[in-house]
């Protein structure tokens, strides 16, 4: 049954606007591509990798910015390397985090790790396959939110995993599956793709929700609500790329074993 309830609403407003500026500078820098899109990145990249020391590391900004500043350096450094050597390189902030006095370690290491690939992925995505793919790859992440968003809250039922993200439903959750299956279709009528985008792409949005879902968690151990105040309506960077970060690790992991269906 459908509540009108207008406080579900209340961040509708500072969200568009916030999401207008963040679509409008991303669809600019993936059409430019080369070292502009980089640069967006790297910097990105050197920003979660500070909110998420905010999150896990014991008050101390000093650590906070060095680490923003080495996983920022580290994306850099990568990207002409290439094979065991980029990879050493671009696990230096993830490996720094065992080192550093802060909480769940091993788990924060991780997700730092998810953080970095996730960037260096998306660099190499944009050089190698071109302006196709991450259209594709971004697309599915902002419908599935968006799709998450507005189903979840109009129609509620079930929560998808309220320990976790209780504002999570299972309507929203499906919504975005479906949406993600309809866009891999129009992408392959598009002729950017074949069939397999069709059932990939449900695949990627489920990762992306679970990256959104793995950063609630976090936050919620460490008793707070956004990762940072960067975005207004939106929180932090973690908070709006979280799901970006599981849909390109998932993808990433795919094509090293299957050829990916997009072009």
């Amino acid at each position: 049954m459908i509540r009108p309830d207008l406080n579900r609403w209340s961040d509708l407003r500072p969200r568009v606007l916030s999401a207008i500026v963040m679509v409008a500078v991303g669809a600019t820098e993936i059409w430019l591509g080369g070292w502009s899109f980089a640069a967006l990145v790297i910097l990105l990249t050197g920003g979660m990798i500070w909110e998420l020391s905010r999150i896990t590391v014991l008050n101390c900004r000093v650590i906070s910015l060095a680490m923003a500043t080495l996983g920022a350096g580290s994306l850099f450094v990568s990207l002409p390397l290439h094979g065991v050597l980029a990879t050493v390189v671009l696990l230096i902030p993830s490996l720094t985090f065992v080192f550093i006095p802060c909480r769940d370690r091993r788990i924060t290491a991780a997700y730092a790790a998810a953080i970095m690939i996730a960037g260096y992925g998306l660099i190499e995505l944009r050089f190698i396959n071109g302006q196709s793919t991450i259209l594709w790859l971004t697309s599915i992440v902002v419908l599935s939110d968006v799709l998450g968003y507005f189903i979840g809250r109009i129609f509620g039922g079930p929560k998808f995993w309220p320990a976790v993200s209780p504002k999570k439903t299972w309507s929203g959750t499906v919504a975005g599956w479906i949406g993600s299956f309809v866009l891999g279709f129009l992408f392959c009528l598009g002729g950017y793709g074949n069939i397999g985008l069709m059932f990939l792409s449900p695949v990627i949005s489920f990762a992306g929700q679970l990256g959104d879902i793995f950063e609630s968690w976090l936050k919620r151990r460490a008793g707070i609500k956004d990762s940072s105040a960067l975005i207004p309506g939106h929180g932090g960077l973690l908070d709006r790329f979280d799901a970006l970060i599981g849909a390109i690790v998932a993808l990433m992991l795919i094509g090293l074993i299957l050829p990916l269906p997009i072009h």
